[in-house]
């Protein structure tokens, strides 16, 4: 076991963090944004007049991404339905609205490509997470994207190295503390003994939930700490978190 300081706190006998993927390790926001802009146009093509509506659904106002917004936070289920609601309200049968909506998601991923091509790591993640492994803390990493989205995340900016465990939305989302407890158990600790550091406030009800050690909220990818009121301390970079014994 070892400490962690994470800005003006330390927490004594720290085995695992676990971190979320999107605005924390991943500079993704700007991705987001032109997803949900994407995905708007692609279903208003086909459901003429939906697109503001969807826009405002994703989280998508005058001044960027709402960090907050489903677009941010949530995960392709909780949009594809979102989506799919606001088609349904113009006299679709919902079958045949998720359907649709469907259809224009995968389009949209088609025309974006890859998706870790253009989410890289912030500066200082990649030495964050190898002091860390290097140190004898365990890694994990959860995620509101998708299993395989976060396995090529980490196997295209070559950081498995340092990740014991990850995991997408397949099964579990957030804040479900079942999500953190799953990760727990497969690298054989207790929640206890797990930091969680998040942008977002479903990482810390998370980690509260859960009964984690602590929550950290981090600003680096445009998270206020207003919006991460709930958090145990919150840190504006990753050289902030620092291994001590």
């Amino acid at each position: 076991m070892t400490t962690i300081q994470c800005g003006t706190k330390a927490f004594d006998n720290v085995r695992a963090i676990v971190f979320d993927k999107d605005g924390t390790l991943a500079d993704s926001h700007p991705l987001l944004g032109r997803l949900a802009q994407q995905r708007a146009s692609l279903v208003d093509a086909v459901v003429p007049g939906l697109e503001a509506w969807l826009l405002k659904a994703f989280g998508m106002t005058p001044s960027g991404l709402n960090l907050a917004g489903l677009m941010a936070v949530g995960t392709r289920s909780e949009n594809e339905i979102a989506a799919a609601a606001c088609v349904a309200s113009q006299g679709y049968d919902w079958l045949e609205a998720l359907t649709l909506v469907k259809a224009a998601f995968q389009q949209a991923d088609q025309a974006l490509q890859r998706k870790a091509l253009h989410t890289p790591p912030f500066e200082g993640i990649r030495s964050l997470l190898q002091q860390l492994a290097e140190g004898g803390v365990a890694i994990a990493v959860l995620s509101g994207d998708t299993t395989a989205n976060v396995q090529d995340f980490l196997t295209y900016y070559e950081l498995t190295q340092w990740v014991s465990y990850a995991a997408g939305s397949d099964h579990f989302t957030k804040p479900d503390p079942r999500f953190l407890q799953q990760a727990c158990e497969v690298l054989q600790i207790t929640p206890e003994e797990t930091l969680v550091i998040g942008d977002a406030s479903t990482d810390l009800e998370m980690a509260r939930f859960a009964g984690a050690a602590a929550s950290i909220g981090v600003t680096w990818g445009g998270a206020t700490p207003v919006a991460l009121a709930g958090a145990t301390v919150t840190i504006s970079q990753p050289a902030e978190i620092q291994l001590i014994h």
